[in-house]
């Protein structure tokens, strides 16, 4: 393999082999037209969970609700590795520009649809755009900004996230209230035309070439390896039978094929996921924990807005206002938190904190019910989000830190497709579990002399507006129901949560690297492993 590495930024490739970080300045500059992209992708998501009840409430199919979600999270999980080992070929500029123009036109298409399933389809466009947005932006701050100083530079990133956050939801609920869903997605347009020039004008960053062969074979397994696997627990599970044949063919598809990913990428001269990047025990735990806590997180961010709507009888726009708790703590837990990992150097102590207070938030959104007053709730977010902020941005700095620049790219964009994955197959599960539980805890309300009302009732909650128009006592039954089966959807994440504890405890901490430190050579062992390797 090629030891050449990419050139960071600032003019030249580095002379000595040594990173050639930007000045404060020139950050600034490269920081404009990242945290635009960034902000498209970002807000597509806050944007888009608010309507999410109309959308499905107009195509009669809350069944597939989780797809609308899933279908945005399969193609950016399954494109994200492409985007950063392209990236470390060919440079970041022209792929951060492609995944805008790609994010736009899936936009469009989604905003045209006629029904639910070329809405889920084109929202897979817009998905495989926002895996190259997130990964590339993340993978050009680990060019140009030393792992010391990343840290205070992630406020800035935690304004895009907190605006898109607040505004999402809120522009969400007004299009959806006023002009209708559909603008959710034409609005991506004039932003991303913005993004766009921004881009072109200011991410300027000389890229040295070196000889490349793109593993398209890895690249089309593991999205098929990721497919088999949701359409096994979010379709044919629920539908067919968890013990027919069609969904255990899926999971022994999805098996058979992660395990030629693997075999693959051991045997290619460029994998889109260079095996050996889980040697490092960083780069390996951390992995696991961004899977482990993107699983989790959708569930709340999906979910959510359905309570506010279906339970609490709110609009889409005060739906999207209530849910301002949860970026208030994602605000209040990742400046601080970056802040003070920049000053000491030391990070391992947030992922831990992290873990346990999304778990604790699960805990307590588990115990929601018809009647808990929006106080409650409105703590319930802000430990939300506060966990979730503790570790987002972290854990990538921290794993980038433990890797050799020349995999900057694949290091970065390999962390978002396991966080984008497990948040892909959470949202799945999760959507699974409501559709089962539903029909479970209806089957335990309803009296028995009207159990034949059961099919209906969970048919109606296909629609917050065909909830809202049935009569009592079936719309009682129904938001009993809805909201019990909620509570389990938040209870199956804590064993997930349990295991991202324990690996943010077990996997070991390495000094972030100042601006005068030396890059790390292709092959260099990390700091963990040469300690332990002295041990022996």
């Amino acid at each position: 393999m090629s030891t050449t590495e990419p050139a960071t930024a600032g003019g030249a490739a580095p002379t000595d082999g040594g990173p050639n970080y930007l000045s404060h300045k020139q950050i600034l500059v490269v920081l404009g037209g990242l945290m635009a992209g960034m902000f498209l992708a970002a807000l597509d998501q806050s944007i888009v969970g608010t309507a999410l009840p109309r959308i499905v409430s107009d195509f009669n199919s809350l069944d597939k609700l989780s797809w609308v979600v899933t279908a945005y999270l399969l193609t950016s999980t399954a494109s994200t590795p492409l985007w950063g080992k392209v990236s470390d070929l060919y440079g970041r500029r022209p792929l951060f520009i492609a995944a805008i123009v790609t994010f736009l036109a899936g936009s469009v298409l989604a905003a045209l649809s006629q029904n639910i399933e070329m809405l889920i389809g084109f929202r897979a466009v817009q998905g495989l755009g926002a895996g190259g947005l997130m990964s590339l932006a993340f993978a050009t701050i680990g060019d140009v900004i030393p792992p010391r100083e990343r840290g205070k530079y992630m406020g800035y990133f935690g304004a895009v996230f907190g605006l898109s956050s607040v505004a999402g939801p809120l522009l969400g609920g007004l299009l959806t209230d006023g002009p209708g869903w559909r603008w959710i997605f034409w609005i991506n347009l004039p932003i991303g035309l913005v993004a766009l020039g921004i881009v072109g004008a200011v991410l300027k960053l000389p890229h040295v070439k070196r000889s490349h062969k793109i593993d398209y074979l890895g690249a089309s397994t593991v999205a098929a390896a990721v497919t088999s696997l949701l359409l096994a627990v979010s379709w044919s599970g629920p539908t067919n039978g968890w013990g027919t044949a069609t969904t255990i063919g899926l999971l022994v598809a999805a098996v058979v094929l992660a395990v030629a990913f693997v075999l693959i990428e051991l045997r290619v001269s460029e994998p889109i996921i260079p095996m050996d990047l889980f040697k490092g025990r960083i780069f390996s735990g951390y992995a696991g924990f961004a899977f482990l806590l993107g699983f989790a997180m959708f569930g709340a961010l999906i979910f959510l807005p359905l309570y506010l709507q279906a339970v609490k009888d709110m609009s889409p726009t005060r739906s999207g206002l209530a849910l301002l708790p949860m970026i208030v703590g994602i605000f209040s837990a990742s400046i601080p938190s970056g802040q003070l990992m920049s000053k000491t150097g030391r990070y391992k102590i947030y992922p831990i904190i992290s873990a346990v207070m999304v778990g604790a938030a699960m805990v307590l959104l588990s115990t929601l019910s018809m009647n808990t007053p929006y106080w409650q709730l409105a703590i319930y977010m802000f430990v939300m989000g506060a966990g979730l902020g503790l570790s987002m941005q972290i854990t990538v700095t921290a794993a980038q830190n433990s890797v050799p620049r020349q995999h900057m790219g694949t290091a970065t964009s390999s962390m978002t497709f396991f966080r984008s994955m497990g948040g892909a197959i959470g949202t799945a599960v999760y959507g699974a579990v409501l559709t089962t539980r539903l029909k479970d805890h209806l089957t335990d309300i309803v009296p028995n002399a009207t159990q034949g009302m059961v099919d209906g009732l969970a048919k109606a909650a296909n629609s917050v507006q065909a909830l809202h128009g049935l009569k009592e006592p079936m719309k009682g039954w129904a938001l009993h129901g809805l909201v019990d089966a909620m509570g389990d959807v938040f209870l199956v994440s804590l064993p997930f949560l349990a295991i991202a504890l324990i690996l943010a405890v077990i996997t070991p901490e390495q000094r972030l690297a100042g601006r005068n430190d030396g890059p790390k050579a292709e092959g260099e062992a990390s700091v963990e492993s040469s300690a332990a390797a002295a041990m022996h």
